[in-house]
């Protein structure tokens, strides 16, 4: 006889399933949006500390080839050499700066998260249409 409910009873009973299955839904997207959120700021702080020792390291490499250069042709062409060498620089810093761009116009953050998001949305959406 515990088997038998009412019809309000069996409403009751979908709806508290259901809130249940949402909320379990959310928080695994919840914990999913966290993960990514540490796995990305740990990438980020490797990618900024090797890319600071790796600048520092490249500016004293092209100082010291570029002192050399100067040093080379001090007696006969120094302004030459001194204005190729900030050529050279100026080149470099253009390649850096649109390598940046190029970088930074790139979206990854979350996207595991959004993409999970986007198939319940889907899911969900599917399930509306076929009741």
């Amino acid at each position: 006889m515990a088997d038998r409910q009412g019809p309000a009873e069996r409403v009751i009973t979908s709806a508290r399933r259901l809130l249940s299955n949402m909320i379990a839904m959310g928080e695994t997207r919840l914990r999913l949006a966290a993960l990514e959120l540490e796995a990305e700021r740990d990438r980020m702080l490797s990618l900024l500390l090797l890319a600071g020792a790796a600048l520092i390291t490249f500016s004293f490499a092209i100082g010291m080839l570029l002192l050399m250069l100067v040093v080379l042709y001090w007696e006969d062409h120094r302004l030459l050499a001194i204005g190729m060498c900030a050529v050279v620089l100026f080149i470099i810093t253009a390649g850096l700066a649109y390598g940046a761009k190029r970088i930074a116009k790139r979206r990854r953050l979350m996207q595991s998260t959004l993409s999970h998001l986007e198939q319940d949305r889907q899911a969900l959406g599917s399930s509306r249409e076929s009741s």
